[in-house]
């Protein structure tokens, strides 16, 4: 391989090449983790939709995180089934199911009744945070899996 095909197909630095994003990223990420979120509904959706992503530096560092705040390692275990085992609750997920409905953007999703549903746990601010949070997550990951 040439010096110049190498160069082609390095990843691209996005801390050196626009170094003003990731200041402003983290200022948006303050405010969502102050919007109130429980913490642990917070690391169960950064982790689900880490892992659809495929962004193994965020599954690493959610998945210690998660531990760190006192997740159980037999839920983590289960995410990946979250909507097949009894150990989530309803409000979890719900979370679950409106991460991967905006994580895996698919034109025949039925957002109205997602949002019935996440309506039954949570308050509309609550909704907002979590879907800011889904945002975000969605964001660092594909920045992540860019420099795959």
């Amino acid at each position: 391989m040439t010096a110049t095909t190498t160069a082609n197909t390095a990843p691209i630095r996005l801390d050196l090449v626009v170094p003003e994003v990731f200041p402003a990223l983290l200022k948006v990420r303050e405010v969502v983790d102050g919007l109130g979120l429980d913490k642990k509904l917070h690391h169960l959706v950064h982790l689900r939709a880490s892992q659809i992503n495929g962004c193994a530096f965020c599954v690493k560092m959610h998945l210690r995180e998660a531990r760190e705040d006192g997740e159980t390692q037999d839920r983590l275990d289960r995410l990946v089934v979250w909507a097949h085992v009894n150990d989530f609750s309803e409000a979890e997920k719900a979370a679950l199911a409106w991460t991967e409905a905006l994580t895996v953007l698919d034109h025949k999703t039925d957002y109205t009744s997602l949002r019935g549903r996440l309506r039954e746990s949570f308050t509309d601010k609550e909704i907002g945070a979590l879907t800011a949070t889904i945002s975000m997550i969605n964001l660092w990951n594909r920045i992540q899996v860019s420099a795959h």
